[in-house]
């Protein structure tokens, strides 16, 4: 604990981020940083709660709460405090391979969780999170750190997110030589295609891959295992795998209409405009494009909000996203106590950017989509939808129904589903490796994260389905334990 008084003389601050106006102009990041004396102000913040709530990484109700990866939040929150930054990096990166992600892209459920939270605005934990790494990066302080010695033993890590370079870095750590094998041209999996630059900048990603590498892990890139890198290949060459691919499939809407142009899946459009950015290549015009069009997001969550931030970036000439859930309330909810993941009323940064350019928040609200309207060349040309209710059963659960009488019709040349994913890929490696598969098309592993298959694991949401970045780092952490336990009898990760 730093200051004991610390909490009752210091209201909660955030940097201030670009303004929506400019920064739907370019792709830059639209972070902001605090200055040291706010940031020490804001270390003060945490109190001598007793039961640290924010690192427990527990579900809840379907909800993460608090920190899975456990990181020592009190501890560097007091060193921050202290204005002693090395030793806060130290403590950080004792459970944090990838603080410079998380302190970014995370929705930082250990704030939610926060005692101070209960009566007041919690701590910026992930603001002082993201400003320890980014200054450990500005003096210096992050350099290669290869083992001192290797224990001969190959790992193949099959995919690149942030799961796999988590178990890779933990592995290359305790001296195996490691080998992430990446089906695209790039490294980064999610971190690198499946979010937009402006919400994470790619040179950060390839800062850690580059570090990564200089500490002795091998990338390879463009090579789908499997397919044009055979399985009998895989299993003679190494001696663990580790499959990171992630949950990749993604949900379908099978309404009338589907099959209409102009009705992409979110991912391909994240995918699509973020490898556009990186070849140079014109944003505005040609492929995924929303320029000026009326675009339709089918889907609240971060990718929904993505998608939004990108087609304003683009210069639609109109945006709408739909959420079949109802509009959360303002505060807590009675069924939503802390430290439950306060599920409460937010405006993202994407919401903000449509806010800010058409007046108003673009979300609606329990919004079910009936069928999808085309033209006569087979292009979409709109959206039919009902107004929702949810009402409660006999048997306490939540059912939807259709309220009669509220049909509408919504103007649409590009409509993009963004409403989460459904498991892995479970033909093509899996199948050739014989792993075992839930019906939600999860990978089947035990408590040391091995599969079915002797010397096989996995990671992250191929695995654990789909989730945080934070819960793959901490997931990517748990399978390098079980794959050097299985190697070497005994282990020292953590």
């Amino acid at each position: 604990m730093g200051k004991p008084t610390g909490f009752m003389e210091y209201a909660r601050d955030l940097p201030v981020v670009r303004h929506p106006g400019e920064r739907i102009r370019d792709w830059k990041e639209f972070h902001g940083h605090l200055p040291e004396a706010s940031l020490r102000e804001q270390g003060a913040r945490c109190m001598d709660c007793g039961v640290p709530f924010c690192h427990t990484g527990q579900i809840i109700d379907g909800l993460t709460s608090g920190c899975p990866l456990h990181n020592l939040i009190p501890e560097w929150n007091d060193f921050v405090y202290r204005g002693r930054w090395r030793e806060a990096l130290d403590s950080l990166l004792k459970t944090n391979n990838f603080p410079e992600f998380t302190g970014r892209v995370c929705p930082a459920p250990c704030e939610g969780s926060c005692v101070l939270g209960i009566s007041e605005p919690p701590v910026s934990i992930k603001t002082i999170e993201c400003e320890i790494i980014d200054k450990a990066f500005a003096q210096g302080w992050v350099v290669p750190e290869p083992p001192t010695k290797r224990t001969g033993k190959r790992v193949a890590v099959i995919g690149s997110g942030p799961a796999g370079l988590a178990c890779a870095a933990q592995l290359n750590k305790a001296g195996h030589w490691v080998t992430v094998l990446e089906r695209h041209d790039r490294i980064g999996g999610l971190l690198m295609y499946g979010i937009p630059n402006m919400k994470l900048d790619k040179e950060i990603v390839q800062r850690r891959t580059d570090l990564l590498s200089a500490e002795g892990v091998r990338f390879v890139t463009n090579t789908a295992v499997g397919h044009d890198y055979g399985v009998d290949q895989l299993r003679s060459e190494f001696d663990a795998v580790v499959l990171c691919g992630g949950a990749t499939k993604p949900r379908d809407l099978p309404v009338e209409g589907r099959g209409l142009q102009g009705i992409h899946f979110a991912v391909d459009f994240l995918h699509t405009n973020t490898k556009k950015l990186l070849d140079g290549l014109k944003q505005n015009g040609g492929g995924l494009s929303a320029k000026g069009k009326d675009v339709i997001v089918i889907g609240g969550g971060d990718t929904g909000t993505d998608c939004v931030g990108t087609s304003l970036r683009h210069n639609c000439r109109s945006l709408v996203q739909f959420e079949i859930l109802p509009k959360p309330p303002a505060e807590r909810a009675p069924e939503n106590p802390w430290p439950q993941w306060p599920v409460i009323y937010r405006m993202d940064y994407g919401q903000e950017e449509a806010a800010n350019l058409f007046g108003r928040d673009p979300r609606e609200y329990s919004i079910l989509t009936k069928r999808f309207v085309g033209d006569d060349n087979g292009h979409v040309r709109g959206v039919e939808t009902i107004q929702a209710a949810w009402n409660k059963g006999t048997d306490g659960r939540f059912k939807l129904e259709e309220v009669p009488g509220t049909q509408k019709f919504w103007p649409a040349q590009l409509i993009l589903l963004a409403m989460g994913f459904l498991g892995t890929e479970k033909e093509g490696l899996l199948a050739q490796l014989g792993v075992a598969v839930t019906e939600r098309g999860n990978i089947v592993i035990n408590e040391n994260r091995m599969t079915n298959v002797p010397g096989v694991f996995a990671a992250g949401d191929a695995s654990r389905g789909q989730s945080l970045v934070v819960w793959a780092i901490a997931d990517g952490r748990d399978a390098a334990r079980g794959v050097d336990l299985h190697l070497m009898g005994e282990t020292t990760l953590h």
